[in-house]
């Protein structure tokens, strides 16, 4: 190998294995959520009663100045429940298509789509569970339903994965 060649092979291992991790990132959370739509849509009483809870705040302190906020309409709740299974399936559909357009290194695709999916990502745990379940609804006093910490992690991982989607390659520096 000559010294010309170093640096070629280099951009092309760096390419490479960012391209990998990215690819690997959005296939497992893709993965994931597919599964946890998988889930929702063939146990539905499961997650529906978790939903259900954290609306109703009824395992929360029942704090006066906050019971206000709870929504006790089944029909709400299970409005809600409906909204979350399908922003679940569509952010899996998105995640599936980003992770095969990685696969087929179609990088400026895959980057698009996978971030759109990230981001879906990023607002249901982040928006919808940690500030609105976790925080408006108080998920977090609940002994039972409190789903704050497993909504931490996704968020995490998911926010991983979008910075890795999109560390330019030293290529495209």
């Amino acid at each position: 190998m000559t010294d010309s060649a170093a640096p070629a092979d280099s951009a092309r291992a760096a390419r490479s294995g960012l391209s990998l991790a990215a690819t690997v990132l959005t296939g497992v959370l893709a993965l994931y959520i597919a599964l946890v739509a998988l889930g929702n849509i063939t146990d539905f009483g499961t997650n529906q009663q978790y939903v259900r809870h954290v609306l109703a705040m009824d395992t929360t302190f029942k704090d006066d100045h906050l019971m206000w906020r709870a929504i006790t309409s089944t029909a709400l709740q299970d409005t809600a429940y409906v909204a979350i299974i399908a922003w679940e399936t569509v952010a899996a559909a998105v995640l599936v298509w980003g992770t095969w357009l990685w696969a087929r290194r179609d990088h400026a695709r895959a980057r698009r789509f996978s971030t759109y999916g990230l981001l879906m990502l990023i607002l249901l745990f982040g928006a919808g569970f940690i500030a609105i379940g976790g925080e408006w609804f108080a998920m977090w006093q609940s002994k039972t339903w409190n789903g704050v910490d497993a909504a931490t992690r996704v968020f995490l991982l998911s926010g991983v994965a979008l910075i890795i989607n999109h560390l330019p390659a030293r290529d495209e520096r």
